[in-house]
């Protein structure tokens, strides 16, 4: 009986030479799983495609609803970006389509899990480590770290060659990868960071800035500890309610990121990211938690965010430290309640307001007019306190002047 090789499949160019490769190194059936983070696809079509070369199944599977609440909402709660841009988009997808390949792959009684990630990305170390966490035991198999195809332009030789059609332009040969969440663009013009990308025929979620409405837009978001649950009064899921986001966001060109970043093995590299329902919501959320926490907990939730961030882009979901951190994050939600209204206007997103039944905004206090709960008389004891480190160290400073 041949083993069986569980692939991750997206039907796309890497792993549509995959599949031919693998039954032409392995004496094994090859079963492809599509794992449906969100991603636009037609999936009868891709279906099809793995089944006309060489699969002799294939699976698809729908998780965009354990991705949003089990892997999205951790990463905006926290406020986590990796190197102060990138909203970790393609980060979080990884470990959950890592963990469903390990699912597929004991039901089916597979001895490999395969992949189509390059022996240069991010995405190699993500697949491996999900895997490993799920299913130690199975051989890791990763084509980009072993045959001798060097490039996008030999796949699509190697294609030609066995007569498979291209899935793809040769003009729009970008390296995409896209969910619920995002879009992320390399390739191209990006591999030199002196271009300016090619906004105008690159974007697929979101229109150029300078062609946005030349009318802004309010949004109002809603959140319950933390989640966001409606838009525009409109209770949503979570699934919902990005696809919406992601739609008017889009529509005004927000959520667009150039980024040259440093990759988990080593070198830089440059991507393009639309995430305009991401942005917005990352936006809104830190604006709530401005009246909702005080400034001790805001502060090191800031270090947090920034140490969730590397975690995540560093493929290391499923990790005590990764789990510590979101428990300690989901302490501080607990008054992350409320409701913030935000202007979309040619790419830029603005605060027009944000309430909160835990607000620790108070006016009595706030105000320039003097009231009960704050004596202007009490800054003059306070800061001689506060500075007296300041106060100390310049009076030594004079002593020593004055001998």
């Amino acid at each position: 009986m041949k083993k069986k090789i569980v692939l991750a499949y997206s039907g796309g160019l890497d792993t549509t030479v995959i599949i031919p490769w693998l039954k032409e190194n392995y004496d094994a059936d090859i079963i492809a799983v599509c794992v449906d983070v969100g991603q636009e696809a037609d999936w009868e079509t891709i279906k099809r495609r793995a089944l006309d070369t060489g699969a002799v199944s294939c699976h698809i599977a729908d998780v965009k609803q354990e991705y949003v609440e089990g892997y999205v909402w951790p990463a905006l709660k926290a406020n986590a970006l990796y190197e102060d841009k990138y909203l970790l988009g393609t980060s979080t997808a990884r470990p959950l389509i890592a963990k469903t390949l390990a699912d597929y792959a004991r039901k089916e009684g597979a001895a490999a899990v395969a992949h189509g990630a390059t022996g240069k990305g991010n995405d190699q170390v993500r697949f491996d480590l999900g895997i490993m966490t799920f299913a130690p035991d199975l051989e890791i198999i990763a084509p980009w770290r072993t045959w001798t195809i060097k490039s996008r332009e030999e796949e699509i030789e190697y294609l030609e060659k066995r007569h498979i059609p291209v899935p793809m332009k040769k003009a729009d040969s970008y390296s995409r990868d896209d969910n619920l969440w995002h879009i992320s663009h390399e390739g191209l013009e990006l591999e030199d960071p002196s271009n300016e990308p090619r906004y105008d025929t690159m974007l697929k979620m979101t229109v150029p800035p300078e062609r946005a409405p030349d009318k802004p837009e309010y949004v109002k978001i809603e959140f319950d500890k933390g989640i966001p649950v409606a838009v525009n009064g409109e209770k949503l899921n979570g699934v919902s309610l990005i696809a919406a986001l992601n739609k008017t966001g889009g529509a005004h060109g927000v959520g667009l990121t150039d980024l040259v970043e440093n990759r988990i093995v080593g070198m830089k590299s440059r991507g393009v990211y639309e995430t305009p329902g991401g942005s917005i919501l990352y936006y809104a959320h830190q604006e709530l938690e401005h009246i909702c926490l005080d400034r001790q907990t805001y502060a090191f939730k800031q270090q947090v965010a920034q140490k969730m961030g590397e975690i995540i882009y560093g493929g290391l979901w499923f990790t005590p430290l990764r789990e510590a951190l979101s428990a300690f994050v989901d302490s501080t939600q607990n008054t992350v309640t409320g409701a913030v209204t935000v202007k979309l206007y040619k790419g830029a997103i603005s605060s027009a307001g944000a309430s909160s039944p835990h607000s620790l905004y108070n006016s009595g206090i706030a105000s320039f007019t003097t009231g009960d709960l704050y004596d202007h008389a009490d800054a003059k004891g306070f800061i001689r306190l506060y500075g007296l480190p300041v106060l100390v160290r310049s009076l030594m400073e004079q002593a020593k002047k004055d001998r």
